[in-house]
């Protein structure tokens, strides 16, 4: 089985032996480094906040009361927030003026995987350096728990969700009264997490009267593959045609991702979620726009249409956010279905994404199909080549890069190298936890994306 430490946190399978899954050894062990890396960061400050929110995992339960005893034996004020999202648990760190905060889910994983995510007191994702400074801790297990008489104390706090949903109700581009008029019919698929208790609840503050639930009961019995994509939502597109439905929305069980379906059964595709959400709020609020080098060409096509400047970070929400900050973008986020609105906070948030684009929807009067077909066409083409573990990858992107930099072409080495064509890119970056390079590649149709894959994997075996 697994345990992957990074920077970002610690995820794993559960059971088996320590240090090689996700164990309650292992639970304690990484949130003591982090109870320690919060109390260095604040040195001689009194009273110090953490609020603790998970997905609806089955192991979510046990591991929860792991962390939270844990911060209490580190004399923290712990306050949990049971059941909730990663951009609610994010967004609840402000509101309650906490020094910083942990998620407990694996996101898009299958349900034998849990993680631990960390946040900064911004409820932002933690730096590069500020992860391997906890994972330093941990390796020296240089914890200090408290004394008996210096213990923490925990609260339990159950209105985060809403308090995020009146949020977002309040921002100028969410239009309540126009998504009401428009009364939509809308099918939704939570797959069984933590999106059956916000999603519902959003839908019914915004005026939307006919929702049919798919997969709402957060009990983490996932229903079908997590992953928000393509291939894992083929039941809620069957459902949106025999209900005559508008639209659907998936998320995954953290709910930072969404997914959406069109009224005919096709896919949106979760490339252009950020897409259209990033049309809308240019359309209202001139600006930069930032998303990662994997993601598709098509939002720096929106962003140049309205006059606008594009710009590419590294792969990785933190990555994302750092340049949107540095850019001063107004729109922001990942092809996978992220969207990042500064407005409301610096974070991946599939709440947002819906409440925006039902509210463009309204505004545009068109079918989601007709939306969706508004857009530049390009199609992304996913593969990985796993290498020998005595090779070195750092080795193989260079001779890449070597290949193509005396061609005339714009190459990023921000994270890996990409290299972009006329009408097509490749993105070609290693793995941080395993011997492989990852190879993503964008065309104007599928077959030219494919093509372009196959050239360069052809090309690493030459040099292989």
């Amino acid at each position: 089985m697994t345990l992957i430490k990074s920077i970002s946190g610690i995820r794993g399978t559960i059971g088996g032996k320590v240090n090689g899954n996700l164990t309650p050894i292992d639970i304690v062990k990484f949130t003591s480094s982090y109870g320690e890396f919060i109390k260095n960061k604040n040195f001689n400050k009194n009273n110090l906040k953490i609020i603790v929110g998970r997905d609806a995992r089955i192991s979510g339960e046990i591991l929860n009361s792991l962390i939270i005893n844990t911060l209490l034996s580190l004399s923290f004020e712990v306050v949990d927030l049971g059941l909730s999202t990663t951009p609610t648990v994010e967004m609840a760190v402000v509101k309650h003026k906490a020094n910083g905060g942990i998620i407990l889910t694996a996101s898009h994983n299958p349900r034998e995987w849990n993680a631990l995510k960390l946040l900064n007191e911004k409820g932002e994702f933690l730096s590069a350096k500020e992860g391997e400074f906890i994972l330093e801790i941990a390796e020296k297990e240089d914890f200090n728990f408290s004394k008996i008489d210096f213990l923490g104390k925990k609260t339990f706090y159950k209105n985060s969700i809403n308090d995020h949903i009146d949020e977002i109700l309040k921002l100028e581009l969410v239009d309540i009264s126009l998504i009401k008029k428009a009364n939509f019919h809308v099918v939704i698929d939570a797959v069984n997490s933590t999106g059956g208790i916000a999603l519902p609840l959003l839908l019914e503050k915004l005026g939307v009267k006919k929702i049919e639930k798919l997969y709402c009961e957060p009990n983490g019995e996932f229903p079908h593959n997590p992953e928000p994509i393509p291939e894992n939502l083929t039941e809620i597109s069957k459902v949106i045609i025999e209900k005559n439905a508008d639209i659907g929305f998936v998320v995954d069980p953290d709910v930072d991702r969404l997914a959406i379906v069109c009224e005919d059964g096709s896919m949106f595709g979760e490339e252009y979620t950020l897409v259209a959400v990033s049309d809308y709020v240019l359309q209202n609020k001139k600006g930069n726009t930032v998303s990662n080098l994997s993601s598709t060409k098509a939002l720096k096509d929106i962003t140049e249409k309205y006059n606008c400047n594009y710009f590419s970070s590294a792969v990785g929400e933190v990555n994302v956010v750092e340049m949107m900050k540095n850019k001063n973008a107004v729109i922001g986020g990942e092809g996978n279905g992220g969207i990042i609105y500064p407005e409301l906070h610096y974070g991946r948030d599939a709440i947002l994404g819906i409440a925006l684009f039902l509210t463009f929807l309204a505004k545009e009067n068109i079918k989601c199909s007709e939306l969706r077909s508004k857009y530049p066409n390009y199609f992304i083409s996913k593969n990985k080549i796993k290498l020998n573990e005595k090779i070195n990858t750092n080795e193989i992107l260079k001779k890449i890069y070597d290949i193509y930099k005396n061609k005339n072409l714009e190459i990023s080495l921000i994270d890996g190298v990409k290299i972009n064509f006329e009408n097509s890119w490749v993105h070609l970056r290693k793995s941080n936890t395993e011997p492989i390079i990852r190879i993503y590649s964008e065309s104007k149709s599928k077959k030219e994306s494919e093509m372009l894959s196959e050239k360069i994997i052809n090309e690493i075996k030459k040099i292989l």
